[in-house]
């Protein structure tokens, strides 16, 4: 028998490389940027929480705490990119993906407590204010500009693709605003001495904080109970799918989030010929990846022997 010549290289396979490449590149510069702003912020967590106490200045106190727990959801952020990144098991058949819309939402719960806490110390500095130093809280402050700016800026081209890194960019861009904020109260309190503004910038660091952390907390929630994932209209995506050429129906559909960068899809097709199944598969994932859906079950079906739910 005369030997067959080796099949051709998928056409796709270096463009698939390059994609696997660009990938790697993407998650080594995010791990970068988290160990950066971790670093950074705290570094900065030890002065502010120094300075505050010393000189006795709630919106220093307050800022500080709310760094804090921006340093302890990058340290959550980042574990949830590793986790994402197992493999799957037997028990774990999608392996820990799920593991980052979780830690989204604990990341979430962590800064509403926060604000909490601010809100409570800010009313009792109100209500019974102390002396503080102006001009060391706009030191600090300015210094947390710039901490909190450079970090935000880590994160910038990377946060509409994941929740968890635009959480972290929203968290950073938030603080800076914060820190120009308690740079303000200080700058007041240096040259007019009027000590109630210290307070009330910490009740304005609860609201910039709720502001920023409200998206980020219903879609955590909505995602975690596998509600359907921003940016996906179920109705649409129905309608795109049943006017694929074969297609004569779809029903049952379920999207969900594998994580909070891939999401799937499960879907009964009734076709119009059986024979044409293979190519109408291609064109309806192709479909699906252009609409964000990585993953995608379906079963087909046909007009004879369709499943009791569906009705034409």
């Amino acid at each position: 028998m005369t030997p067959q010549p080796a099949p051709a290289p998928a056409p796709h396979s270096r463009s698939h490389h390059h994609s696997h490449s660009h990938h790697t590149h993407a998650l080594t510069t995010l791990n970068r940027a988290f160990l950066w702003g971790i670093a950074l912020n705290a570094g900065f967590v030890v002065v502010e929480f120094a300075v505050g106490l010393w000189y006795g200045s709630m919106g220093l106190l307050s800022d500080a705490g709310h760094n804090l727990s921006d340093v302890a959801s990058l340290l959550l952020a980042m574990l949830a990119f590793r986790l994402a990144r197992a493999h799957a098991t037997p028990r774990y058949t999608y392996g820990y993906k799920k593991s980052t819309v979780l830690i989204s939402l604990l990341n979430s719960v962590i800064l509403l407590i926060a604000v909490g806490v601010i809100v409570a110390e800010s009313i009792g500095r109100m209500l019974h204010p102390e002396p503080v130093v102006g001009g060391a809280i706009a030191w600090t402050a300015g210094i947390g500009v710039l901490i909190n700016g450079f970090t935000a800026w880590l994160f910038l081209k990377d946060k509409d693709r994941d929740l968890n890194v635009k959480g972290a960019y929203l968290h950073m861009a938030a603080d800076a605003l914060v820190s120009v904020g308690v740079l303000i109260s200080g700058v007041v309190i240096s040259w007019t001495g009027w000590r109630l503004i210290d307070p009330i910038v910490g009740l304005a660091v609860a609201g910039v904080i709720v502001a920023s952390v409200w998206s980020l907390t219903r879609d955590s929630l909505r995602l975690s109970l596998d509600g359907v994932p921003a940016g996906i209209d179920v109705r649409e995506l129905e309608r795109r799918m049943s006017s694929v050429p074969g297609v004569k129906a779809v029903h049952h559909i379920h999207v969900w989030a594998l994580s909070t960068t891939e999401n799937a899809l499960t879907a009964h097709v009734v076709l119009s010929d059986f024979s044409e199944q293979e190519r109408i598969k291609h064109d309806l994932k192709r479909l699906l990846k252009q609409t964000e859906i990585s993953h995608a079950t379906l079963e087909f079906e046909t007009l004879s022997e369709r499943c009791p739910d569906f009705t034409d």
